[in-house]
This record gives C-alpha cells, sequence and structure tokens, in this order.
C-alpha cells in the first residue's frame, strides 16, 4: 500500500494527507506544463504542425486566416496531458482503482486524439475517420467502466453500480440488484457520459483558452465533489453515498486543474497553441470519470454546461441541415455563432470579440460549478 511513489520513497507523513497531495499534484502539473510547453510549441512549429483552417462555413475558414489562427500550432494536448499523467504517478495512490483507470483512460483517449491530429497535420490532411474516432472512445470507455463494474461485484462493493439522483434525499437507483441486466445497464449509461464529454470538450475547443479555462472550473467542483464522497465523516452529514476510493480522485483533480493553468499561459489569447483532440478527447472523458467515480453523473450536465450547450448546438445544427437543408442558428458550435454575428438564432448589432465570449463563458461555468457544489446541501 503507498500514498504515491513520492510517498513510498521518502517516507513522509504528510503526503498521506489527500488535500495535501491534491494541491502538490496541481503544482507539480502546472510547473512540469510550463516548463514543458515552450519546447513542445518551438518544436511543433519547426515541423509546421499547425491549425489548418476548417469549419463548415466558408466565412469560419476565412476568419480563422483573417485572425492569423491557422498558422497557429496544434497538439498541445500532448504536453498537457503529459504533465497531468506524470502529476498523478508522482503523487497519486497507484493502489486505488479509481486512480488507475483514470490514468489507463485518459492515456487512451490521448492516443486516440494524437492519431487524430498527426493524421489531419500529415500531407493527406485527412485525421481518422469520424467512425474510428467513436470507435477508440468507445473501447476507452468500456474497459474503464467494465473494469469498475467487474470490480464492484467481485469485490461485493455493489453500492458502486447504484446511481445516485440530486436533490432527493436517499433516493437511489439500485442497478445491482438486477444482475447482469444491471450491470449492463451501468455500463452503458457510464459509456454515454464518457464519449459524450470527451466530445463536447473537444467542440468546445475552438476559442483561445475557451475549453481550458471551463475545464479548471469544472475540474475544481469535480475534486470537490470527489473530497467530500471520499470523506466518511462528511458524506452522511450532506447526504451523499459515501465511496471511500473517490477521495484519492481529488488528487487526480488537483493534477487536471494544474495542467490546465499551465496550458492555459500557452493557450491565452492570442494562442501560441492549440489543445487539439490529444488534450480535449482525455480532458473530457477524465471529467467524465471523476462524476462517475463521485457518484455525480447526473450532476455532470451542470458543472459542464458551458461544455454541452456547445455540443448541443453542434448536434441540433447538423441534425437539423441535414433534414432541411435549412440552419437553427446563424452558426454553430454556439460560440463561432456569436463570434460571427453576436447572435445565436439572428445576428446580434454586432459580432462578439472573441474574448469577451471565452470570458464570459468562464462566468458561466463557474456559477455552474458553484450551484453544483450547493447541491451539497439540497437534499
Amino acid at each position: 500500500m503507498f500514498p504515491g511513489i513520492l510517498d513510498d520513497l521518502l517516507g513522509v507523513q504528510l503526503f498521506g494527507y489527500i488535500s495535501f497531495r491534491m494541491a502538490m499534484a496541481a503544482l507539480t502539473a502546472f510547473a512540469l506544463a510550463l516548463i514543458t510547453g515552450g519546447p513542445v510549441i518551438r518544436w511543433l512549429t519547426s515541423h509546421k504542425l499547425r491549425e489548418t483552417a476548417k469549419g463548415d462555413l466558408a466565412l469560419l475558414d476565412e476568419l480563422s486566416k483573417r485572425t492569423g489562427k491557422a498558422n497557429t500550432p496544434t497538439m498541445g494536448g500532448s504536453f498537457l496531458v503529459g504533465s497531468l499523467l506524470v502529476a498523478v504517478i508522482l503523487w497519486g495512490r497507484l493502489d486505488n482503482i479509481s486512480v488507475v483507470l483514470a490514468v489507463l483512460l485518459t492515456a487512451i483517449l490521448g492516443a486516440v486524439g494524437f492519431v487524430d491530429d498527426f493524421g489531419k497535420l500529415s500531407s493527406t490532411k485527412k485525421g481518422i475517420s469520424p467512425r474510428a474516432k467513436m470507435l477508440g472512445q468507445t473501447a476507452a470507455a468500456l474497459f474503464a467502466v467494465g473494469v469498475y463494474a467487474w470490480y464492484a461485484w467481485t469485490s461485493g462493493r455493489f453500492a458502486l453500480l447504484d446511481i445516485f439522483p440530486p436533490i432527493l434525499k436517499d433516493a437511489r437507483i439500485g442497478l445491482a440488484a438486477l444482475g447482469l441486466a444491471g450491470i449492463a445497464l451501468f455500463v452503458a449509461f457510464q459509456w454515454f457520459w464518457v464519449v459524450a464529454t470527451s466530445n463536447a470538450c473537444n467542440i468546445t475547443d475552438g476559442l483561445d483558452g475557451l475549453a481550458s479555462g471551463c475545464m479548471i472550473i469544472a475540474g475544481l467542483a469535480l475534486a470537490v465533489l470527489c473530497y467530500v464522497t471520499g470523506r466518511a465523516d462528511w458524506a452522511p452529514y450532506l447526504g451523499l453515498p459515501h465511496v471511500a476510493a473517490a477521495g484519492e480522485m481529488a488528487v487526480v483533480g488537483g493534477a487536471l486543474i494544474g495542467a490546465c493553468m499551465g496550458f492555459l499561459w500557452f493557450n491565452a489569447y492570442p494562442a501560441k497553441v492549440f489543445m487539439g483532440d490529444s488534450g480535449s478527447l482525455p480532458l473530457g472523458g477524465l471529467l467524465a470519470w471523476m462524476a462517475i467515480v463521485s457518484k455525480q453523473e447526473l450532476v455532470l450536465p451542470l458543472v459542464g454546461l458551458v461544455f454541452f450547450v456547445d455540443m448541443a448546438s453542434s448536434f441540433l445544427q447538423t441534425q437539423w441541415y441535414k433534414r432541411t437543408k435549412t440552419r437553427i442558428f446563424t452558426c454553430a458550435p454556439l460560440h463561432h455563432g456569436l463570434q460571427l454575428h453576436g447572435g445565436v438564432f439572428k445576428k446580434g448589432p454586432e459580432p462578439w470579440h472573441e474574448t469577451k465570449i471565452v470570458v464570459r463563458a468562464w462566468i458561466v461555468a463557474a456559477v455552474c460549478a458553484m450551484a453544483s457544489l450547493a447541491l451539497l446541501k439540497v437534499r
């Protein structure tokens, strides 16, 4: 049993406290992202691994070229995710199945995103197909959730398979009582959250600092929820399910926050690097995993409202256009509609500047995070 590699090597009692290791994981990930960010960006630039102008509308392509974003290197998620994983390995408990699966899920989704990014930047300018990307995300999600369900069943921790609705006191959906059918429902339900959140973060990664800033805020809220759920004294008092292993996920949350802060140093307007699929896919999946382990899946839409609204706008626009050849919104995702027209369903008085959109998205994300934490007492 060892609370992190550093504790195992040095044996310092302070390293046993989750709150301390959460802070140190955040600082370590932040420092690593700052140290590695510069060299990685220079390497990406020298190899011309840059974002190409893209979008369903010609105006988006033109906007990308005019603002110089077509020359900005991408795949910055590589040093972000690398910093995050190193910090978790140093400060997290590697005898905790939730932490181990978090590392594996993040690494697999990061690999899927890396392959897609690198393919888009190769001579063919094509990444992996949407079907192949979905297959990779599905494989990663089913692996993590499947192992977690197997562990819950074989260890007799059947409460890990239950779903706990927010607001309602002592309410739970006991899937374990349904046997194998309940396990299948659990796996399918959690697969949806991992894949949906991963894609939502990917779609939101469209403006300088938008995805990374919102991820810092959402990650902080879920880190608190993980910590509280893992406390045997706090969870019952607040009417939350007690999941002992969830507390350690707060350390993972700390690493997530620190890595995103380090990345935001380079990604703030005007961005020196973009996150790319190599960062957005694993970060979204990890956010969902924190919600799953802390039994807050049904609170996740509130915590990550900015991500899900952006994804919903893009999904609705695509499906509506396929059927009617007309558009619901002036442009989707939502943040591009505001950037181009200043409105959603019709043109506003003037387009919103990129920084205005991003900062207001951060404000919305912060309000949603506070609302999700307020649910701790609404039972």
